[in-house]
Parts: C-alpha cells; sequence; structure tokens
C-alpha cells in the first residue's frame, strides 16, 4: 500500500449506520450512539486534555510575559505582540472550520489541525527572535483553534441524552480553567529551562491531544458540499478586519491610543473591510454570515450583555493581579491565591453545568456579574498594606463568576440559532468566538486605559498636597535620607536620594488608588448590567401577562 494511500486510510471517515434518535443534529457535528462506561470514561478525559490543551496555547504565554520578555530579549510592545497575535488568528478561523467539517469529516479535520499544532508547539523551541516568535504564535492560533470544539464533542459523546446540553456547559468552561492553571504552576515550568519549559509542555500536551483523537475516534459526521466562492471573499475581509481591531484593542494601552499613527489606520482599514464583509453576506442567498439575525434584538442584546460581562471579569486578571505585583507579589508568592482561584473556577463550571435551566437562561448572568458588582466593591478598599490573603474571598468569587455565566450564555444563543435552522450556527459561532476573544481584548484595554488614567490624576493630586515645609514631610525627606546614609556621604546627595524615595512611595500609592478607582469603575459597569437584564426580565414577566411574550 502506498503511504498517499495509507495517509487517505488514516484520514478517512468511519461508515456508521445510524439510529434514527442517534444521527448527527447537522453535518459537521458527530452523531450521538450509545457508548460503554469505559468509552465514556475515555471520552471524557479525552475531553479534559483537548480543553486544557486549547486553553493552555494562549494563557501559558499570556500569564508569563514578564519572564518571556527577559528571556528573549524583547521590550514591552514587542512581548504584548505575543498574546494579541494569537488572538488575530484565532478569532475568525471557526468561520471556515465548521464548513471544513462539514464538507470533508471529522476525522481529517482533527487530524490535521491537532497535528498541525503539534508542529507548530515543536516549532516554538526553536523560536531565537521576535519575528520568529510572532509567526509562530500567529500559525499557532489558526492551529489551536479546534481543540476547544472538539472538548465540546468529546464531553457530549460522554453524556445521556437527557444531560447532553449539561455537556456543553462542560465543554465550553474546561478551556476557561486554563488560565488560572497556568498561573499556578508556571513558577516550576519556567524554574527548570525558563521559557523552553512552557513551550515543551504545550507540545507535550498537543502530542498527547493527537494520541487521544486517534485512539477514540468520535462516531463520524454526515457531510454535505459547504464551501462556496463567496465564502472566502467574505472570510478574507471579515478576519482581516477583525484581526486589525484585536491588534488596536491588545496594543492601544502599551503603545498609547493617541501616540501611534498606526492605530488610526489599523481602524481606517478595518471598519470598511468590515462594512463590505457585512454588505456582501447580507443580499447572499447561503450566507456565511445571517446579518439579518445577527441583527435581531435578541441577539444584540445577547452580544451586549455578554461583551459586558467580558469586561467585568477582566477585573480579576489585570485589577487584582496588577494590584499583588505593583505591590510586590509575584507568581512564586501567589501559590494559594492562584489555588484558589482555580479550584472557585472549576466549582463555577460544574455549578453552571448542574443547575442549567434553558428555560431561565439570563438567570446565570445576572447571578455572575452580580457577584461581580459586590467582589469589585469590597475590593475598592485595598490600600497598599493589602496582600493576597485580603482577596481570596472576593477574587474567588470572582473566578467562579467567570465560568458560571459562559456555559449557560453559549446555550442561549445556540437554541435560538437552532430554532432558526442548522444554517445559523456558523453565524452565531462567529458571533460568540468574537466577544469571547475581542471582549477580553476590550475589558484589558479600557480597565488598563482607565488605569493608566486614574494614575496620572491621583499622583498630580498627590504631588499638589505635598508641601515641603510641612513638618511631616521634612521628617519623611529626612527618614528617606537617613536610610541610606550608610552608602551615600555626600549630604546634598542623601537629600536627593529621600526626595526621590519620596517620590516613589507617591507614586506607588498613586497607583494603588489607581487600582481602587478600577475596582470602583467594574463595580458600577457590572451593577448596571446587573440591571439592565433584571429590566428585561421584568418587562418580558409584564408582556407575559398581557399576552405578548416578543
Amino acid at each position: 500500500m502506498s503511504i498517499a494511500a495509507r495517509i487517505g486510510r488514516v484520514l478517512a471517515e468511519e461508515r456508521w449506520n445510524y439510529a434514527p434518535h442517534e444521527a448527527p443534529v447537522m453535518p459537521g457535528s458527530p452523531g450521538s450512539p450509545a457508548h460503554s462506561g469505559r468509552r465514556k470514561l475515555a471520552y471524557v478525559l479525552c475531553a479534559i486534555l483537548l480543553g486544557l490543551a486549547g486553553g493552555f496555547g494562549n494563557a501559558l504565554v499570556a500569564v508569563n510575559t514578564t519572564t518571556l520578555a527577559g528571556s528573549l530579549g524583547l521590550d514591552p510592545v514587542e512581548i504584548a505582540w505575543l498574546p494579541t497575535v494569537y488572538v488575530m488568528t484565532n478569532v475568525s478561523i471557526n468561520l471556515l472550520l465548521i464548513k471544513f467539517r462539514q464538507q470533508f469529516g471529522l476525522r481529517p479535520f482533527a487530524l490535521i489541525f491537532i497535528g498541525l499544532y503539534s508542529l507548530l508547539a515543536f516549532a516554538h523551541l526553536f523560536v531565537s527572535d521576535f519575528t520568529s516568535a510572532i509567526l509562530v504564535r500567529a500559525a499557532s492560533g489558526l492551529a489551536a483553534a479546534p481543540l476547544s470544539t472538539f472538548a465540546l464533542y468529546y464531553i457530549m459523546q460522554a453524556m445521556p441524552p437527557a444531560a447532553r446540553l449539561r455537556g456543553v456547559v462542560l465543554g465550553i468552561g474546561i478551556p476557561q480553567c486554563a488560565t488560572p492553571l497556568a498561573r499556578l504552576f508556571s513558577p516550576e515550568l519556567l524554574a527548570m529551562s525558563q521559557w523552553r519549559a512552557l513551550y515543551l509542555f504545550e507540545l507535550g500536551l498537543s502530542v498527547l491531544s493527537l494520541a487521544a483523537v486517534l485512539a477514540f475516534r468520535l462516531p463520524p459526521t454526515v457531510r454535505q458540499k459547504a464551501f462556496e466562492r463567496l465564502d472566502f471573499v467574505t472570510f478574507a475581509l471579515f478576519a482581516t478586519s477583525m484581526a486589525l481591531f484585536a491588534a488596536v484593542l491588545g496594543l492601544g494601552r502599551v503603545v498609547w491610543w493617541t501616540q501611534a499613527a498606526w492605530i488610526g489606520w489599523a481602524l481606517l482599514a478595518a471598519i470598511p473591510m468590515l462594512a463590505a464583509a457585512l454588505l456582501i453576506e447580507h443580499g447572499r442567498a447561503n450566507p456565511l454570515l445571517n446579518t439579518r439575525w445577527l441583527a435581531s434584538a435578541d441577539i444584540v442584546r445577547f452580544a451586549v450583555v455578554t461583551v459586558m460581562a467580558r469586561i467585568v471579569l477582566s477585573e480579576q486578571t489585570l485589577g487584582a493581579v496588577g494590584l499583588l505585583n505593583l505591590l510586590g507579589q509575584n507568581n512564586d508568592e501567589l501559590q494559594t491565591f492562584f489555588s484558589i482561584i482555580a479550584v472557585a473556577s472549576v466549582a463555577g463550571v460544574l455549578l453552571s453545568a448542574a443547575t442549567l435551566n434553558l428555560e431561565k437562561p439570563a438567570h446565570p448572568v445576572m447571578l455572575a456579574v452580580g457577584i461581580v458588582a459586590v467582589a469589585a466593591w469590597v475590593d475598592s478598599y485595598s490600600t497598599n498594606l493589602t496582600r493576597a490573603p485580603q482577596l481570596y474571598v472576593t477574587q474567588a468569587l470572582i473566578a467562579f463568576a467567570g465560568t458560571f455565566f459562559l456555559g449557560p450564555a453559549l446555550l442561549f444563543g445556540m437554541t435560538r440559532a437552532l430554532k432558526q435552522g442548522s444554517g445559523h450556527i456558523i453565524s452565531f459561532i462567529a458571533l460568540f468566538g468574537i466577544i469571547n476573544s475581542l471582549g477580553g481584548l476590550a475589558g484589558s484595554a479600557i480597565l488598563g486605559t482607565y488605569q493608566v488614567v486614574r494614575e496620572k490624576a491621583n499622583s498630580a493630586a498627590l504631588v499638589q498636597a505635598i508641601d515641603p515645609t510641612d513638618p511631616l514631610v521634612q521628617a519623611r525627606l529626612q527618614a528617606g535620607a537617613a536610610g541610606i546614609g550608610r552608602v551615600v556621604g555626600d549630604p546634598a546627595l542623601r537629600s536627593a536620594k529621600g526626595g526621590a524615595l519620596l517620590s516613589q512611595t507617591a507614586t506607588r500609592e498613586a497607583n494603588v488608588l489607581a487600582y481602587d478607582d478600577v475596582f470602583r469603575f467594574v463595580a458600577v459597569l457590572a451593577a448596571l448590567t446587573f440591571l439592565y437584564l433584571f429590566f428585561l426580565l421584568v418587562r418580558r414577566r409584564v408582556r407575559e401577562r398581557r399576552g405578548n411574550p416578543a
């Protein structure tokens, strides 16, 4: 048998005669036959492996940017490109991958893309400069997209038919646990062989994922011709515009919004391209993006609420961790903190699946943003004496909220898409991926920008309040000068150093106050989102009583 024939045999889908109740819901998704208990356990383990591998792809880099910058010799702007370029290529690729599964089947889809991801993870080990790092991270963003999809499919195979939607919640939640877990054991990986240990770990997960997919096949799907020529035109315009938006959101606060001319040029290119893509889709009989459905009131409300939720949930990554790092605590000293967050994240996924109620899809989102509002307001009373133990409870609540709402939010949109027909699934998956990826970037961009602005304002206020003739200020200057008296003999230089130390203290206090302002801002946004959802529920209840549930 030739090599090509052997490859074709490995990639070929199995033939499977399904009973009517076992057939795939739509082309590109697996069937749902009965499985033995051992095979169900294998599917669960495969789902956990694939979901974490997909989540770790970006999390390992995103939570270790400072260390990677030092190891690779990159400046803050260059290192910010690494997680951003991953999102740039990852955010829109599902538009084509869904149709690839529909036309060519699950088996070639899994082996080609997970195999490609393994090769790219291996290529990470040979990264030696900024250009190669960018190229490899961009390609990894493309190749890693199928992992989360397969985590969803594998966990659903292990669930009984009545609980299959709970499997969706578990499948979408597993990758969300990767970020706290990455923070938890990254210090040990970095201690082994610096940045290469991170990429070795990613390589190991990708190879194990490929082995798991080879060993435990998903039931085959139903295939159909899916691609049309205009799909590629739309995708080129849409994906490029989303990539440009991701670049702006990911780098804007690093290079500063008004200081880098390329931000304006990127937006100037992205907006017309997005408009052109939507215009093309609006006139198609079989659109890749169903613009009429995406513009419906339910979907617009879903998008607004989910984006707001993603923004306020950025409080943990940018706010709490940023404050603790400012006060001198790094990942090595925050192991207990990250352990609590990891446990809370897992608890959020499990409780979300256990309490799923499709009749009340907005309630988990309301609970999540309500929790964030209370926790963020409590955090807003932080001081320069605040340490991780003072944030255990509030940050555990926010971590719980972050994974608790995501699965029900996904199901809310998917059920509405399926009611309109399977063709709407592509549109919804594209929308959900954009909200999840760009919403996270937007949250970091908005909160990070607000923190910088408030730090400058607070710093100016503190400096204005410092009167050199004030006895307390004089005492602080003398104390600072005395502290370095043994190493600096010149009295004038000691006095200048004392002033510099006081300035550093003022800057630190301004940053602490700025983080408190960020926490209050998040609390207000979360409270407004909660009130908006409450208003929608009350309005719906009133209309139902009047006989008009629309």
